[in-house]
């Protein structure tokens, strides 16, 4: 009896894509899950940090405003700036300051009082861990223990800031003067946002910042400088603000009380001239930070004697991850311009955003180019900026035209590729989607019958190999046979037409 044999090869089933993508096109690690309450200066919260969308795409601190104006006095508030700060404090410093807690959701609550602004706080309970760091610890507290820092025991006093995130439900606590006396807390005030929320302090309210800004949102972290890459604007102080706000601060403290407008408001971003040439020999957390100023800027949040950053207080950081700024240091405020800000509905926050849409995750087979199915809706009348781009592969790869929604690419080496197709209109935030691709080597088959069996021959392809067998081509259910590390497998003839397919790994 004649018995056909159909041998089919094809590349290993997919899981379900997933991917979380950020406002800076980086793909998010899995959302955390936290069962205890987690220090910033650990790995656990690095590893929960990474999986985490800080503040929504479009928030002011996630803003790229590489590309925005001038101010159109901005030479004139510089100026002003740099006049104020005494000799030898006009150059940026990074103080290590403001560390913060990662907890769970059913972490606790634990009532703090609220003694100089209770009218400008929410309300207590915070769900506060008994391991709550307080600003300065353990960079700048000689020695004491995390209690004793609590307690403030040597009366260093300062402003004490203290940080609670609270990643599950989105909310993040701050205050400022925090202090435990006994099994008590207290705190001058205290302030709650939310990671998922554009949403600011009531307008003439503070929080733990001058500004009514959030702190945390602000901070240079360690997780963040080891990838070379910071993602947001940084917290800026410098010596003397106006009495005025701007979007997104809420509230100002101007001592001596000014309203000239050459003296920056709250929330006034800075940003580092395109032009300074950051020195090769700096180090990679100096120029993450320099790269950031750039591209976010860095928004005014209160009032000091310095020009500064605030970095979280890693015991990680070398000693000299900040060396080249401070008193001695060359990034003067005259490195930087004022730019015009954009307020609640402009910028990335106004309509129109573009969208994308990188199709569904597909197999492919090395060497044979594939067409894509990339999407892009967008509504504005603004140049459109579209391109597909390789994340991660194991090899470069090769696009017939990567401004296209539907190029084709061609993959030349097996493994597993992450393509990114991203949309730009130089307003909103960029948009993003990505694909995942296995590729593997084409599995080039034989079949031989004899009048018992047949035998499958096959080469390429990555074992294990899983062998399916139906009585119809077009039938929608295969039965697997067998699963092999081998590249044959020999089965006996039966009665009827017989199709096999075989599915490397």
């Amino acid at each position: 009896m004649h018995r056909l044999v159909v041998f089919l090869c094809i590349a290993p089933l997919l899981a379900p894509a997933a991917e979380r993508i950020n406002h800076a096109g980086r793909i998010l690690g899995p959302a955390p899950v936290l069962t205890n309450a987690v220090l910033f200066n650990t790995p656990a919260a690095d590893t929960a940090l990474s999986g985490m969308q800080i503040m929504p795409r479009d928030n002011a601190w996630n803003e790229d405003i590489s590309r925005r104006p001038l101010l159109t006095n901005s030479d004139a508030m510089i100026a002003q700036i740099y006049a104020e700060l005494a000799s030898g404090r006009k150059t940026l410093r990074a103080f290590q300051e403001m560390n913060f807690v990662l907890v769970p959701d059913s972490q606790p609550l634990v009532p703090i009082a609220f003694l100089d602004y209770p009218e400008d706080s929410d309300p207590s309970p915070y769900p506060i861990p008994s391991n709550l760091p307080v600003e300065g610890w353990p960079a700048a507290t000689s020695g004491l223990t995390l209690s004793q820092w609590q307690e403030d025991t040597n009366n260093v006093g300062g402003d004490r800031h203290s940080i609670i995130v609270q990643p599950g439900t989105g909310y993040f606590w701050e205050t400022w003067q925090c202090k435990r006396v006994s099994t008590n807390w207290q705190a001058s005030n205290g302030a709650k946002f939310n990671l998922n929320s554009n949403a600011l302090r009531p307008a003439g309210w503070t929080s733990g910042d001058a500004a009514g800004l959030s702190m945390f949102t602000g901070i240079v972290r360690y997780d963040e400088c080891a990838r070379g890459t910071i993602e947001h604007a940084l917290r800026v102080v410098v010596k003397h603000t106006r009495a005025q706000y701007i979007y997104p601060a809420s509230h100002y403290a101007s001592v001596p009380y000014t309203t000239s407008n050459t003296v920056p408001a709250m929330g006034q971003r800075l940003r580092l001239k395109a032009s300074f040439v950051v020195p090769s020999n700096w180090t990679k957390e100096e120029k993450a930070v320099c790269a950031a100023l750039k591209k976010y800027g860095g928004l005014v949040a209160d009032n000091g004697g310095f020009f500064s950053i605030s970095v979280a207080p890693d015991d990680r950081f070398s000693s000299s991850a900040f060396s080249h700024f401070g008193s001695t240091g060359t990034l003067s405020i005259t490195n930087f311009d004022v730019i015009q800000t954009t307020g609640p509905t402009q910028g990335p926050r106004s309509a129109g955003a573009p969208n994308v849409n990188a199709g569904a995750d597909f197999m492919a087979i090395a060497g044979r180019p594939v067409t894509l199915a990339g999407a892009v809706s967008y509504t504005n009348t603004a140049p459109l900026t579209v391109g597909w781009s390789l994340y991660s592969g194991p090899a470069a790869v090769s696009f017939s035209d990567a401004t296209r929604t539907n190029s084709s690419v061609t993959f030349s080496t097996p493994g597993t590729y992450i393509l990114m197709l991203s949309a730009d209109d130089a307003v909103h935030s960029v948009a993003y989607d990505a694909v995942v691709v296995p590729v593997t080597d084409a599995i080039v088959a034989q079949a031989r019958c004899s009048p018992t069996a047949v035998t499958l021959s096959w080469n390429g392809g990555t074992p294990p190999f899983d062998v399916f067998s139906s009585s119809s081509l077009a039938s929608n259910s295969w039965t697997l046979v067998t699963t092999t590390s081998a590249t044959n497998a020999t089965f006996a003839l039966a009665t009827g037409a017989k199709f096999y397919r075989v599915r490397g790994h």
